[in-house]
């Protein structure tokens, strides 16, 4: 746990505790602000729990499984605390609720599939039934692309919406990379206008000081995209902000006509609150913090934001590729998805690696390095450059293509679960 005091500035003074929990059902993470505006206090309060069902790594845990939990699903709620009263608005984001896997294989970013050999219709009722269980009607805040690689993702989401029949649950696609495309965030606000008369339909969970129920919340927004880090933290973030100004108008903190964003101090706590939560959801599924982070502290895109998104991009590259098959086995050994059997008399994680695991990456940079050096060294005639040039460029090409052919086999997959159990 980490506390970190901010000095009394103006009328808003904040104490922050940022918790990281991790148990059997949960994973968790807590921020908690004792805040001060117009003069009165209240505490804001942000959790997001992880379920455990389904739990892993970016790539090698996606969709849905046999009883329809979904693939980082995390439930966040945001608390408001006042004088006795206490509000409440929940959200919940998941991995697309059918069967599709998007398995690491060198490429930046591996083209997903969705499996044909099973009925999509029963997992996927599964998990809306224990949705609307839980939380009630249902309004998917579908984020992904509509072209390209993810297009069938979201065509496939949209007619088993259909097909489900259900009125309970509501589906809105809104492509968010091309409707903010060339910096254009501003147009985020088509979205929230578009749910808003459904969002004031929901409400909030509303209870005075003597425990009497003043309102709840009679549904939810199930928000996604690809990864449910980046895209959907930042629609979370504007969906609880307008929640959120309901909710102290209501309990009398913000003067009628007063906006949340005049409260500069309390709007900028508000926005690294979220930017926090979303770094540490995108840490456990991803490897490193979210993306877009800059926009949800700061309110637009940033050329430093920028720099940073290509770098957590790299970083994921990697640990996508080269470590989250180490950090898979580590969950599934930790909540039990794998026993360990004491006949074995060698670990299942020793897994003898062939030649060319070794041998075509070092022929790949060697005949690299010597393209490079015989450009820098030119040979007697320019014939002779060429020839070396064009031996050891294409000896590197060929090897390159050679390994990223067979990506599957040069990436860090899990050895403790079976790949059927994955998908």
């Amino acid at each position: 746990m980490a506390l970190v005091n901010v000095p009394h500035c103006d009328s808003l003074c904040i104490r922050m505790r940022v918790i990281i929990s991790c148990n059997t059902s949960v994973f968790q993470v807590i921020a908690i602000h004792s805040c001060y505006v117009n003069g009165k206090h209240f505490d804001w309060i942000l959790i997001s729990r992880r379920s455990c069902f389904r739990a892993g790594v970016r790539y090698y845990v996606r969709g849905i499984d046999s009883e329809g939990h979904a693939a980082n699903f995390v439930e966040t709620e945001q608390i408001v605390y006042c004088s006795g009263g206490k509000a409440s608005f929940v959200q919940t984001r998941g991995s697309i609720p059918f069967y599709w896997s998007q398995r690491p294989n060198l490429k930046y970013k591996p083209k997903p599939q969705i499996n044909n050999a099973v009925n999509h219709m029963d997992g996927f009722q599964r998990h809306f039934d224990s949705q609307i269980i839980s939380y009630g009607k249902q309004v998917i805040i579908n984020l992904v692309n509509q072209k390209g690689s993810e297009k069938p993702l979201e065509q496939t989401f949209s007619q088993m919406v259909d097909g489900l029949g259900n009125g309970m649950v509501r589906y809105f696609a809104f492509d968010f990379h091309k409707e903010c495309s060339r910096m254009r965030w501003d147009r985020l606000q088509i979205l929230v206008d578009k749910v808003a008369g459904i969002q004031d339909e929901f409400g909030y969970f509303l209870v005075d000081a003597e425990g009497k129920v003043l309102m709840t919340q009679d549904g939810i927004f199930r928000s996604n995209c690809m990864d449910c880090l980046d895209r959907t933290n930042v629609i979370q973030s504007l969906l609880a902000h307008r929640s959120l100004q309901a909710q102290l108008q209501r309990l009398g903190v913000l003067h009628i006509g007063q906006r949340i964003e005049e409260q500069v101090l309390f709007e900028r706590i508000y926005k690294n609150a979220w930017a926090d939560n979303a770094n540490a959801c995108a840490k456990q599924y991803a490897g490193t913090g979210a993306l877009k982070t800059d926009f949800t502290r700061t309110g637009k895109r940033t050329q430093w934001g920028l720099v940073m998104d290509g770098w957590n991009s790299l970083i994921r590259y990697y640990k996508n590729n080269f470590s989250d098959g180490f950090r898979q086995d580590s969950i599934d050994l930790f909540l039990g998805n794998y026993s360990v059997e004491e006949v074995y008399s060698t670990s299942p994680l020793q897994v003898q690696k062939d030649w060319k695991f070794l041998a075509l990456p070092i022929i790949m940079v060697v005949a690299f390095s010597m393209c490079i050096i015989c450009l820098l060294m030119a040979g007697d005639t320019w014939t002779e450059t060429l020839a070396y040039v064009l031996f050891w460029g294409t000896s590197s090409i060929g090897t390159a293509t050679i390994i990223l052919y067979n990506g599957k086999d040069f990436v860090d997959a899990p050895k403790l679960v079976q790949k059927e159990k994955m998908d």
